[in-house]
């Protein structure tokens, strides 16, 4: 597959970019650099492969509007030989998406074309590792103990068709201390008041999960730093997607039919995901993601406007770069250590010389080369631009 999101600023052709197989993409700049609208162009380009899956963590709300032609730019696409088009927007809302907006916003947002579907987590796709740090609670103390405890207990019982209540039981029967069974059931209870859980069956993740189009996580219905609920949510879909998948490509080398195709993440603000210095309950699937991912067809996109901020397992695993313009010395430095031997001058170098909005660096390990290059306007909405 061949994708190309901008001319060559030196010669001005486009600039194609190899995609048949796996790949890491950083995509960064600081704000207003053009960091948000060149992840839409890559994802338009990506809506067209065929054998892939598409999933993009939206922390912002903004991605659903690639449902909507770009009208605004029409002369400048005419240009490019191409149309104003919106794209198959499948919108996974994690609870009950009326509850998170209201019933208008709903209706109005579907007259756009865009496909609503409510996402529960399946408890039981929770690690008893993973319940505790989303209560921080140690699990080297009774109330961890009691959770864990909890957890794989009603894992041997009931395989993955349990849920919270099946898990609020089984502390109730443990012989731990009244006061702490009482402080760790209040806090499945305010889970369960999240409407972020499944409460009567295992749902599989494929099912709300569109083969085809652009699959947009909305994360800005959750609060970002409250329970670390938004990294939850990436770690839960990403531990299922790459365990599936690991199992469709021993299945594709078999001759038999894969039960999930090749999937491509791209997470924006990525620095909350896999951050620098500190844990997340998504950081170490991402990092899996990053470094093991391309034996089972995973490829992974991460955007940020902090790529210091990004940890460096993932950064480093990116052979392909999209530098905006930068002007942070932490994002700079960190930019610059990605600087490789085919390169004539540092990374700081070329950046520093990028003039306008859209332009960007883009460094591609595969050819082994760096180019200075325009990005394409966008055929689909940009929903990114500040009120």
């Amino acid at each position: 597959m061949s994708v190309t999101i901008g001319h060559s600023l030196s010669s001005e052709t486009p600039f194609a970019l190899d995609f048949d197989k796996s790949r890491r993409v950083l995509i960064c700049g600081k704000t207003g650099s053009g960091k948000s609208y060149t992840l839409g162009v890559l994802v338009e380009e990506l809506a067209n492969e065929e054998n892939a899956t598409l999933l993009v963590v939206d922390p912002q709300g903004v991605f659903w509007t690639m449902a909507q032609p770009n009208y605004n730019q029409e002369a400048e696409l005419a240009r490019w030989d191409t149309l104003p088009r919106g794209l198959s927007v499948n919108l996974l809302v994690p609870g009950d998406p009326t509850e998170r907006w209201n019933a208008e916003i709903v209706e109005k947002t579907r007259e756009t074309g865009v496909n609503i579907q409510s996402l529960r987590l399946n408890p039981s796709d929770i690690t008893e590792e993973m319940w505790c740090d989303l209560f921080d609670m140690d699990i080297n103390e009774l109330q961890g103990i009691t959770l864990f405890k909890a957890v794989r207990q009603a894992r041997h019982k009931l395989q993955r068709e349990f849920f919270i209540s099946d898990i609020v039981e089984e502390v109730t029967r443990s012989n731990a201390l009244d006061t702490t069974k009482e402080a760790v059931i209040r806090r499945l209870e305010m889970a369960s008041d999240w409407d972020l859980f499944e409460t009567t069956r295992y749902r599989e993740f494929w099912e709300i999960l569109a083969p085809k189009g652009v699959n947009v996580l909305d994360l800005s219905v959750l609060d970002q730093g409250r329970y670390g609920l938004r990294t939850l949510v990436v770690a839960v879909l990403a531990r299922f997607i790459f365990r599936q998948r690991v199992i469709s490509r021993r299945a594709e080398a078999l001759n038999l039919a894969a039960g999930l195709p090749k999937v491509w993440m791209a997470i924006d603000e990525a620095h909350n995901f896999c951050p620098a210095g500190r844990s997340s309950l998504s950081k170490a699937i991402i990092i899996q993601w990053a470094k093991e991912g391309r034996q089972p067809g995973l490829s992974l996109v991460v955007a940020s406007q902090q790529p210091g901020s990004i940890d460096s397992e993932v950064l480093s695993q990116c052979d392909l770069r999209i530098i905006h313009k930068i002007t942070s010395r932490e994002d700079l430095r960190a930019i610059n250590n990605l600087s490789e031997d085919y390169m004539d001058r540092e990374i700081q170098t070329y950046v520093r010389e990028l003039k306008h909005v859209g332009e960007a660096l883009l460094v591609d390990d595969r050819r082994e080369k760096a180019e200075t290059v325009r990005i394409r306007p966008r055929c689909s909405k940009h929903g990114g631009d500040g009120a």
